[in-house]
């Protein structure tokens, strides 16, 4: 069993994938990113199964994480461009995993985000930082390229901002990070577990059948803005949603002036103290 990250389900749905690595700012090997893409596989199932709702993607300690881990940039010296490759292709994996999970994602940053960790969060959707926390794409400084990471890191902060901060390697602090719109919101150091909580409160409450659908029309609306295929598409979601059962019960219950089903089971568990992972639950690979 791995020391290096932790996933967690807690009784509303919320899993908690952490990075566990504080005493290397968190930072990311091959290995690491092989168990952050089981942990996303698993979650992806249960999504799938109803199982979980949101995704909160954190880590221990100071740093958020570090980027590349010292001892992995030592051995990729000796690799081939095939082994090259195949890192990459799994650091891909990854990030493609996160940006299309079906849940609701949201990235917790303390601290300090660098190289690939500017790419996790990219992938998130919703970003909640601390005012301590700061992000650079950092690889242009060790003759490398945040290639991998560039089509979500710029879908973010825009193409114009990308070549600035890709080719400059300069650090964002919190609130240029905001601007950017590569973060949503910063909070002081003691608020963030707070607004970690009350985003899920927020997020909880919406409709299950809804967000998913809304989040996988997003990403086919990014794809393709303006065609006829895709105001079709946009027709359909609302017309299945409004004859599906939630979709009935979030009408009816709007119409009167009650909670709806999902909202009242979502609060019947009881939500963890702070935004930390309950401890119940078991360690690395649990989906229970």
């Amino acid at each position: 069993m791995s020391d290096m990250s932790q996933l967690r389900i807690d009784a509303r749905g919320v899993a908690w994938l952490t990075l566990t690595r504080p005493e290397v700012h968190n930072a990311f090997d091959d290995a690491l990113i092989g168990e952050l893409n089981a942990h996303l596989d698993q979650v992806r199932q249960a999504t799938d199964s109803g199982e979980v709702r949101v995704l909160v993607l954190g880590s221990e300690g100071k740093s958020f994480s570090a980027g590349a881990d010292l001892n992995w940039m030592k051995r990729m010296v000796d690799y081939s461009v095939d082994d090259n490759l195949a890192d990459s292709r799994e650091l891909s994996r990854l990030m493609h995993g996160l940006d299309s999970l079906p849940c609701v994602t949201v990235c917790r940053v303390q601290g300090a985000a660098f190289g690939g960790a500017v790419g996790l969060a990219a992938c998130c959707d919703i970003v909640i930082a601390s005012d301590r926390a700061k992000f650079c794409l950092s690889e242009v400084r060790i003759g490398l390229s945040p290639a991998v990471i560039s089509p979500y890191v710029q879908r973010a902060i825009g193409s114009r901002q990308m070549r600035r901060y890709a080719l400059s390697a300069e650090v964002m602090d919190a609130d240029t990070a905001q601007r950017l719109d590569l973060v949503h919101r910063v909070v002081a150091a003691e608020e963030l577990d707070a607004a970690i909580d009350a985003m899920l409160d927020t997020l909880l409450a919406t409709s299950p059948q809804a967000s998913r659908a809304t989040k996988g029309l997003l990403a086919e609306v990014a794809r393709d803005t303006d065609s006829d295929a895709t105001r079709e598409r946009t027709c359909q979601v609302i017309s299945e949603l409004r004859t599906s059962a939630e979709g009935q019960e979030g009408l009816a219950s709007f119409l009167e002036k009650r909670r709806p089903a999902w909202a009242d089971t979502a609060s019947s568990t009881s939500p963890p103290s702070s935004a930390s992972p309950p401890s119940s639950t078991s360690k690395k690979g649990s989906a229970s």
